[in-house]
């Protein structure tokens, strides 16, 4: 069994609240996990309107499996149009 984490430092764009942030990172969240079943939480600068840390975590039974989870979740969150990755990080278990 391995489990897979990926963490990003994100800059949120046009944020002007803590609300409109929460918007953001929630859709961000739910898409993530409807669409490859992993665990996402925002993991760091929960008082800043225009930063955010998510995580998201995965078990697999092979790295292989994990590795191609993460990198497509990886994918998505660079897609996001309303965020970009200022820093990011992996590792497993």
């Amino acid at each position: 069994m391995v489990v897979g984490v990926i963490a990003w430092e994100l800059e949120i764009f046009g944020c002007h609240s803590l609300k409109e942030k929460r918007s953001v990172i929630k859709s961000l969240k739910d898409r993530l996990h409807e669409r490859f079943n992993v665990s996402v939480a925002e993991t760091g600068h929960q008082d800043l309107w225009q930063r955010a840390e998510l995580t998201a975590a995965v078990v697999a039974g092979e790295r292989r499996h994990a590795e191609s989870v993460l990198e497509r979740v990886d994918r998505l969150v660079a897609a996001e149009a309303r965020a970009r990755i200022m820093d990011s990080y992996r590792t497993f278990y």
